[in-house]
């Protein structure tokens, strides 16, 4: 996961810090020196670093943190505002043109940073918000970029402008602003080649582009995991072509963070998503406080609810609550969670935003693992007839030995899965006075009631 070797080594200095009654200006200065290596070794800009740890330290030895009831916990929140100043206190979102008026998208970056991908997670997003897109292959130099981009298109269910691999990307970008005009298309994304380094041809095409149709907002798609060569590059595009914000990719990789928590600071430009896995869903808003959270291991509460809440069926959700107050959840309600799981990016995505579970905290999962397993369970049940999914109590030795025939495993998994089924069934019951705390009929609700 992103940040676990940040977020544990600032764990470990704020777990000192909280241990103490009281703090002197010398605790506080040790435990910044802590912080400023941690943050080195994270690839965050060194200039940043300095002073980062300059405005914590004026702030943190004020008379009002060292004589307050926990000085530990002032220290970790201030750390924290100052984290999420530097990468830029508010949200931004990318700006669409008034109304029904045509928006053109111009994303760009170097080549390998997920680029062709990003623009078809970009397009899902904003056709989930009612916008018709078009998708523009201006890349005629990558073997296969316009194929991925089709393919890519088609899982959006978004139409894709080609005109193969002999035109000029300028007179490709123009035919497509043309034909989307022509068919109400609010969005048109130009997704533009990229090379393994900054060039001056690329840049010229890119600057062609600009100067021939008007861009509305040009993005930047860089590595994460480059660390600061994400925040050269991102200078570079900007003093050269200029970029209205930047979309960081491959946020759940092992990434020491630098990028995330520098290139606000250094270009002043905004980070607008974050990619956090290959599925074309992978792509979340960039919330300056949300990423500050995850990296000090509080959690990102916020996200799961809103992964939740996107991935939750109203209709199925408002079943499972009945089912749940009636006390009759059953085995076609067990294969229905396990289903929500891999939509919100299972287990390692789900217990990465649970508070204390950041870092060094974080239980190893081996997600081929559980992925395996998973399907296992999937195998045993769907061994069941219907009457037996909706009714486990019929589950008698015979018919376990026939659903483990079935499904091809030892009767022993079809008796521990049972077992899993009814512990999980006697927490269900708890969940019906949980959801009364949320909002009427969303699943957030059962959020809102769990104790974190």
């Amino acid at each position: 996961m992103a940040f676990d070797s940040l977020s544990e080594k600032l764990q470990n200095v704020f777990k000192n810090l909280r241990s103490k009654g009281r703090l002197t200006e010398d605790d506080v200065k040790a435990a910044l020196k802590e912080v400023k290596l941690a943050l080195l070794e994270a690839d965050v800009n060194f200039k940043m670093v300095k002073q980062f740890v300059k405005d914590v330290q004026e702030r943190a030895v004020g008379a009002d943190v060292m004589n307050g009831l926990n000085p530990g916990q002032m220290v970790i929140k201030i750390v924290n505002e100052e984290m999420i100043k530097l990468m830029g206190s508010d949200t931004t979102e990318i700006q669409l043109q008034p109304g029904k008026s045509l928006t053109v998208i111009m994303m760009t970056g170097l080549q390998g940073a997920g680029k062709t991908t990003t623009a078809a997670k970009l397009a899902g997003k904003f056709k989930q918000k009612g916008k018709k897109v078009l998708l523009t292959a201006c890349d005629i130099y990558r073997p296969a970029a316009i194929e991925q981009l089709k393919i890519n298109g088609e899982k959006q269910d978004v139409e894709v402008f080609s005109m193969g691999d002999k035109n000029k990307p300028v007179n490709i970008a123009k035919a497509a602003i043309e034909h989307a005009l022509k068919n109400s298309f609010n969005i048109v994304i130009l997704d533009t080649a990229g090379r393994l380094h900054i060039d001056e041809d690329m840049m010229a095409e890119l600057m062609e582009i600009k100067e021939n149709i008007t861009v509305h907002q040009s993005i930047l798609v860089v590595d994460a995991m480059t660390g600061q060569d994400a925040v050269n590059v991102a200078k570079t595009f900007d003093e050269k072509i200029g970029i209205d914000g930047v979309i960081l990719t491959k946020l759940d990789g092992d990434t020491r963070g630098g990028a995330a928590l520098s290139i606000r600071a250094v270009t002043g430009k905004p980070i607008l998503y974050a990619g956090m896995g290959e599925k074309l869903s992978d792509l979340e808003q960039f919330y300056p406080d949300r990423m500050a959270s995850r990296i000090l291991g509080m959690g990102d509460v916020l996200t799961l609810i809103e992964k939740a809440q996107e991935d939750f069926d109203e209709e199925k959700a408002k079943k499972l609550e009945q089912k749940m107050r009636k006390n009759e959840f059953d085995f076609e309600m067990y294969l229905e969670s396990m289903s929500q799981m891999r939509k919100m990016g299972g287990f390692s995505s789900i217990l990465g935003m649970m508070p204390g579970l950041g870092g060094g905290k974080m239980p190893e999962i081996d997600e081929a693992a559980a992925e395996k397993n998973l399907k296992r369970t999937e195998a045993i049940i769907y061994s069941m007839t219907p009457k037996e999914r909706q009714n486990p109590a019929l589950l008698n030795p015979s018919r376990k030995r026939r659903i483990a025939q079935g499904a091809g495993v030892d009767i022993a998994e079809v008796n521990r899965l049972v077992k899993q089924f009814e512990q999980m069934k006697k927490m269900m019951k708890q969940m019906p006075g949980m959801m009364k705390k949320g909002k009427r009929g969303g699943m957030g609700g059962m959020f809102k009631g769990l104790p974190f």
